[in-house]
């Protein structure tokens, strides 16, 4: 008779799922807070009496911490198991949601909030490694799934839940939400996970010097990153940041390497097939990020919809993820990887393009296609690769590796930010004069792209200017500009996303890359 027989347990497997859903459940938190939190910084705002220019801090204090847990991952699961470092970084992530709740003013929430994004940070990762730790192969397609779908679709549904929140209870419920899941799935993760010794040993490694290194270079790149549309690229803060990160990522490179047991594992790049699978980690991240960006900057500021309104439009993508999932597992497991993974981000970057053709006419209707092409080809830009970097690895090495892997698709975000919003500060002056000039002209063209009809303008066009009337056309020509350089913006993560056609040349063909 079996053990678990006798006990009356489940049977270990069935145990490890449940421990490994509460898990997947902690991740999910952890992501859906950045976007529910973005949906109602406004009132946010408002309640806390914070000054304008520093409401984007909310968000920026979470992320920043974020990026510099990621690549820890890997030491903190070689300290603690698996089993504790969830239930540890949950724990702490629920307490400060409760701290973030009951904030009184700026510094307390940020203070909450970056100590939010230390231990959501290793959520991600840690949900990743898992898969490749707890399972055997024949499983591990189905657990990348359940982890690879949480994790796009909590941005997908992140400004509905928000939306709600904030026009049917206090902002406070933003992260009050937190409490109750929160604690149940420490409960489950800590009843279900596998047992493991703790080995604080691995403490006396932990090299601070690397740690500052590390944390510096993410802090400057991330501040750059978030100052150089406003202040401009070449601006003397923007370079400065930028010498800091190349300046302290150097460092703490040959310090990472010299080392016999390194803060973060970085000869894992000098696997062609992890490398490789860092780099469509990180192009998965320009354009994921990016698309959930554009969708509700171009609903809030074109359509003028609330945040209720833009959850209800992009509900769209996430339902195409869950409807293809089962589809991606069983094409995972059997067909060719790079060709799977070639059409995933083909269709990609088609989905993208789509959505470059925009007026400020577009509604729902209009973006329902292209949301749906995205949405079935997210999960073929992540399974298959999320095999093809650390399916093949040695289990010590995977929790660094993962952590890598996923700081790759953050910073593929974060930079792929950057670029949409100084496209869209950039050029939308620009593409504004330019209407304004087309219109003077007589171009019918540009008058119904604007939105002015045909008739009306006609008789603008032999009439003198009033300052009403050019008052009323002005925000229609703003609105107009501010489509146009939104559709360049996808244009330009279109393109970027199907550079990974071109990193996919180097990938070796064959059932070896998916196993």
């Amino acid at each position: 008779m079996s053990q678990a027989a006798e006990t009356g347990r489940p049977p270990p497997m069935t145990a490890t799922w449940t421990g490994f859903g509460a898990m997947c459940a902690g991740m999910f938190m952890a992501v859906l807070d950045v976007q529910i939190v973005a949906t109602s910084l406004p009132t946010i705002q408002r309640a806390l009496e914070i000054a304008p220019d520093q409401m984007s801090w909310v968000q920026t204090a979470y992320l920043i911490a974020e990026v510099i847990a990621i690549p820890l991952t890997g030491v903190l699961t070689r300290m603690l198991g698996v089993r504790r470092l969830f239930a540890w970084s949950l724990a702490i992530f629920t307490l400060a949601s409760a701290g973030c709740a009951f904030s009184s003013g700026f510094g307390d929430l940020i203070a909450w909030r970056v100590l939010q994004g230390l231990s959501g940070g290793t959520l991600i990762p840690a949900v990743f490694s898992a898969v490749f730790v707890l399972f055997p192969k024949e499983r591990q397609g189905a657990a990348t799934t359940l982890a690879g779908v949480l994790a796009v679709l909590a941005p997908t549904v992140g400004p509905i839940v928000g939306g709600w929140i904030t026009e049917t209870q206090s902002w406070r419920w933003l992260f009050l939400i937190n409490l109750a899941p929160g604690a149940v799935a420490i409960i489950v993760g800590l009843i279900r996970l596998p047992r493991e010794a703790a080995q604080w040993r691995h403490a006396k490694t932990l090299d601070v010097i690397s740690l500052v290194l590390l944390a510096t270079m993410l802090c400057a790149l991330e501040i750059g990153l978030k100052e150089s549309p406003q202040r401009g690229w070449t601006s003397g803060l923007t370079l400065g940041l930028f010498v800091l990160t190349l300046a302290s990522g150097i460092a703490f490179a040959r310090r990472t390497l010299a080392q016999a047991v390194p803060l973060v594992d970085l000869a894992c790049l000098a696997d062609r097939r992890f490398a490789l699978g860092c780099c469509l980690s990180f192009v998965l991240g320009v354009g994921l990020f990016g698309s959930v960006y554009l969708m509700p900057v171009f609903l809030a500021f074109v359509r003028g919809h609330d945040a209720l309104a833009i959850g209800s439009v992009m509900l769209v993508t996430g339902v195409a993820q869950l409807l293809v999932a089962p589809i991606a597992v069983a094409l995972e497991q059997r067909a060719n990887a790079r060709l799977l993974t070639s059409a995933g981000f083909a269709l990609f970057a088609v989905g993208l393009a789509l959505s470059a053709v925009q007026t400020p006419k577009t509604d729902f209707a209009e973006m329902f296609a292209p949301q749906i092409v995205r949405g079935v080809a997210i999960m073929f830009c992540l399974l298959p690769p999320t095999r093809l970097a650390l399916g093949h690895l040695d289990p010590a090495r995977v929790p660094d590796a993962s952590g890598l892997f996923n700081l790759m698709r953050n910073l593929g975000g974060a930079i792929g930010l950057a670029l949409i919003d100084t496209v869209i500060y950039g050029r939308a002056p620009a593409i504004g004069e330019d209407l304004r000039q087309r219109l003077q002209a007589g171009d019918f063209d540009a008058a119904r792209f604007v939105g002015i009809p045909r008739p009306l303008f006609e008789m603008q066009l032999g009439a003198e200017h009033t300052p009403r009337s050019i008052s009323m056309m002005r925000p229609m020509v703003e609105k107009a500009a501010l489509a146009q350089a939104i559709n360049e913006a996808w244009a330009m993560i279109a393109a970027i996303t199907a550079l990974a056609l071109v990193f996919l040349v180097f990938a070796r063909s064959g059932r070896a890359e998916a196993a």
